[in-house]
């Protein structure tokens, strides 16, 4: 993960205009092939356990372990998703699901120490629905990051926010279409029609189409290129 976030913070070059912003989904998608693989394990496990009908006994040292590791590890889920959230950053909250499997596997433990020894099933049955929780985890990670990185459609909410600003902004007498959202990271560029009709100047538009793509990046912090129609 941090490797990923090394390669999107660097700024764009030659071979790379736009940055390096998508290295960061490629992160994501990485570590929710590892929490699958964790996910299939926990699987694996359970089926073992169920299959052998074991139930694993511990001593007071290693519960307290389990017990300290459980705190961390739910500490560091919890700050992952929140910076992931606050900066919108997919590899963040995937690293959080990579830690709180952790946790959850140590729960698992704790609560098979107390309640194994009366049901032998519980340690099973108790992992198949924690990997199954994880592994759904990992696919939504997964889908989110592979459909960023692959190119969305423009959200309904920035396409009438767009439209807003260009009334604002313009005035009644213009139009926007053919709206692109292209993202690479935490830079975003937008790609848009405008409509404008035909009484006014060249040196108008042209002050018209710098105008807009001002507002659009002061108010979304998107690059904005415009393609102008005139009707």
């Amino acid at each position: 993960m941090i490797f990923g976030f090394w390669i999107a913070k660097k700024p764009a070059d030659q071979k790379h205009p736009f940055g390096h912003g998508r290295a960061e989904l490629i992160s994501a998608i990485v570590i929710s092939i590892l929490l699958a693989i964790v996910g299939l394990n926990f699987i694996l496990e359970s089926i073992e356990q169920l299959s052998t009908k074991k139930s694993i006994h511990y001593n007071l040292t290693v519960i307290i372990i389990f017990l300290v590791s459980i705190g961390l590890k739910e500490g560091l889920a919890q700050f992952a998703f929140w910076a992931g959230s606050k900066i919108d950053a997919k590899s963040l909250v995937a690293d959080g699901w990579h830690h709180r499997s952790d946790a959850i596997a140590s729960g698992l433990i704790i609560i098979g120490v107390f309640i194994g020894r009366y049901f032998w099933w519980i340690d099973g049955v108790l992992g198949l629905i924690v990997s199954l929780l994880i592994l759904k985890a990992a696919w939504d990670i997964f889908r989110d990051s592979s459909s960023s990185l692959i190119g969305e459609s423009v959200n309904s909410e920035l396409e009438k926010a767009l439209k807003e600003l260009a009334q604002k902004t313009l005035g009644q007498a213009c139009d926007i279409h053919h709206i692109h959202l292209h993202g690479y990271g935490h830079h975003k560029e937008v790609t848009l029609h405008l409509s404008l009709p035909t009484f006014l100047s060249a040196s108008k538009v042209n002050d018209m189409v710098h105008l807009f793509e001002a507002a659009i990046t002061n108010e979304f912090n998107i690059q904005a290129t415009i393609h102008v129609d005139i009707r």
